[in-house]
């Protein structure tokens, strides 16, 4: 709430200033800031339904919330750069008259106050993808910010007008950069792709190791969020087993699916002599 409120005071103090000075990098830090302040927003609507317990209509709760809102963020963050590209060309072109001491101020402000965010937000980033994206977002802008003080330093001083433009053009490049990378994780995680640390055929050499176990196959692995990874399959055993005998293979299973692979959710369904395909991955 602290930075939401912060850069909501940043935004409207460079929309302001951009507009009176005729600076496109401060308005594109305007621009980008106001996208902070979306993604925080979103970022903290996730935070508190991620929280919510799970019920009988609802059985993962709202577990992904987090994961939708680092993805919305992550897109919002190239959609914003390409514009940013776009109005930066067509002003390097028609460069203007810029109130470089004005954008030098404005600069200052937006980089105290996003630092201060960024530190706020900096432990809970390293282990949540949402607040990851709402920190990239903050940092980023802080960056950018920086670029717009010497920015408008190069102004005043020497009147390079055009740096105006160039900058813009690569906070905007930059933003794709870092964008990206988060866009990828979120959209694997929501497409229930296998986490790209785990190995399936490890897994299946792992698995089959355990004496009684004649293969493992049918196998799914994916994320439901940052914490929680699934795994489910079908195990064929060399004989016909009891339910105790099962489960306390079972357990041999989940040590190995956790103690090597960091699999914290399994769900097995136990096979004799069935009649179906043994492919490791079946499409149904």
């Amino acid at each position: 709430m602290i930075s939401i409120i912060l850069n909501i005071i940043i935004t409207v103090a460079q929309v302001v200033g951009g507009l009176i000075s005729g600076s496109l990098s401060l308005l594109s830090d305007a621009l980008h800031n106001f996208s902070d302040v979306l993604s925080l927003i979103i970022s903290y609507i996730a935070n508190k339904l991620s929280a919510r317990e799970a019920s009988v209509s609802k059985t993962f709760g709202y577990k992904r919330a987090e994961i939708i809102a680092a993805f919305i963020n992550a897109s919002s963050l190239i959609v914003i750069a390409i514009i940013l590209i776009k109005e930066a060309v067509e002003r390097y072109f028609n460069p203007q008259s810029i109130d470089s001491t004005m954008v030098i101020w404005l600069a200052i402000l937006a980089i105290a106050g996003n630092g201060f965010s960024v530190l706020l937000m900096k432990a809970d980033s390293k282990t949540n993808m949402n607040m990851r994206s709402a920190y990239l977002h903050l940092v980023t802008d802080m960056l950018a910010s920086v670029a717009v003080l010497i920015g408008g330093l190069l102004m005043k001083y020497y009147q390079l007008f055009w740096i105006d433009s160039v900058l813009t053009a690569g906070i905007a490049i930059y933003l794709i950069v870092v964008g990206y990378d988060l866009l990828k994780s979120s959209f694997n995680v929501l497409m229930l792709f296998t986490p790209s640390d785990i190995v399936i055929k490890d897994i299946v050499e792992a698995v089959c190791e355990i004496e009684e176990i004649k293969n493992i196959h049918h196998i799914h692995i994916w994320q439901l969020n940052e914490k929680e990874v699934h795994l489910e399959a079908h195990v064929e055993f060399h004989k016909n087993i009891s339910i105790s005998e099962f489960d306390s293979i079972l357990t041999k299973i989940e040590k190995v699916a956790n103690d090597e692979f960091n699999i914290n959710h399994i769900n097995i369904q136990p096979e004799f002599n069935k009649e179906d395909p043994k492919d490791i991955i079946v499409q149904d």
